[in-house]
């Protein structure tokens, strides 16, 4: 076992990447100033959470192949420890390490609903869907005390602005006061991930994530209060988690999520080697194996960066998976109806002199 390996946490290292190199960079008034460390004192390993002082809150992208163009991130860093989080290298950018600091050394981002709602009452301001959950997870455990995720839904819904939401967690039915309205409205969405249901390899993959039995209850909640809810099959892990593709599609079913959809394992910068490592500590007998596949999904590479093959591979495992993942759908009548939120709703935020009308 190496010695960094922590139980409870998923990166079986952590070691500090230089690349960005943030010595040589000088800190004028952003969140290096603010610092605020809740577990001053704690043991090692112990989460901490920094307050972070952004000035805008939502990001663009330009992506062609993922369906929004904005997201919101209340929280950097994810203390779910999944070990596939392509989301790991965004810590490198402060010289900490996408490992143990990635899970344990946590951002949080209390001003978030201030800056959106400033955000969205300006003249210019043009509606589209908005994503949370497309890079760290909003309702990861801090969530429960920092209440940042429900702060923001709160603006989207008094404006009237349409939402989707992933995550790994069943705490997402703690704010269903707030998404069933929304949903009757046709303004929100709910992808809750499974990406195995067998609580051995979901306790390494994924330690401080809900218990996959809970994501499916939580479906299941959502569906009952006539909220849409999706199962996300993300990632699929070759020669781990590939062969309970079809048992998943059918335990959404069961759950009554109205569509499904998977991604392979991605593995950009940082991960490749994380995920090598914890191949070696928790599954050395098929290690070389599961790379082998996972470099035939991604043209003989670790990981493929490029639009619309990142997202299904290519090669014949991924016309296999996506052959396997169809059959399952048409067989447990999932993916029947496309998810279309309203963008006609929206009002922009109140400001000091309340609306005429």
């Amino acid at each position: 076992m190496r010695h960094e390996v922590r139980p409870g946490r998923g990166a079986p290292e952590n070691k500090v990447p230089t690349r960005f190199g943030l010595a040589t960079r000088e800190a004028d008034g952003d969140w290096l100033d603010a610092r605020e460390d809740l577990d001053e004192g704690a043991p090692p390993l112990r989460t901490t959470v920094t307050v972070e002082k952004p000035k805008t809150i939502i990001t663009r992208n330009s992506s062609p192949d993922i369906g929004f163009d904005r997201s919101i991130n209340p929280y950097r860093g994810c203390e779910h420890g999944c070990i596939y989080c392509f989301a790991r290298p965004t810590h490198a950018y402060h010289d900490l390490s996408p490992g143990l600091d990635f899970e344990s050394r946590l951002f949080a981002k209390p001003d978030a609903a201030a800056l959106l709602r400033a955000e969205l009452a300006k003249p210019n301001y043009v509606v589209r869907n908005m994503a949370m959950g497309t890079n760290t997870d909003p309702y990861q455990p801090i969530e429960g005390k920092w209440r940042i995720t429900r702060s923001i839904i709160e603006v989207l819904a008094e404006t009237r602005h349409p939402l989707m939401i992933t995550t790994k967690s069943d705490r997402v039915l703690r704010d269903l006061d707030l998404l069933a309205p929304m949903a009757a409205q046709r303004l929100v969405g709910v992808a809750l991930s499974v990406t195995s249901l067998t609580p051995e390899i979901a306790r390494t993959l994924e330690p401080r994530a809900a218990a996959p039995r809970k994501r499916l209850a939580a479906v299941k909640a959502l569906r009952e209060a006539g909220v849409p809810a999706y199962v996300s099959i993300a990632p699929v892990v070759p020669g781990i988690t590939d062969h309970e593709l079809e048992h998943i599609v059918e335990a959404a079913a069961e759950a009554g999520a109205i569509g499904c959809f998977y991604i392979p394992v991605r593995l950009p910068h940082e991960v490749s080697p994380l995920f090598r490592a914890w191949l070696d500590e928790h599954f050395p007998d098929r290690a070389g194996k599961v790379m082998s596949i996972i470099q035939s999904l991604r043209g003989g590479r670790d990981n493929d960066p490029y639009w619309f093959s990142r997202m299904r591979g290519s090669g014949p495992w991924a016309e296999l998976l996506a052959t396997r993942f169809k059959i399952a759908c048409q067989k447990y009548g999932l993916n029947k109806e496309k998810l279309s939120l309203r963008t006609d709703l929206f009002r922009p935020p109140e400001g000091p002199q309340m609306r005429l009308f």
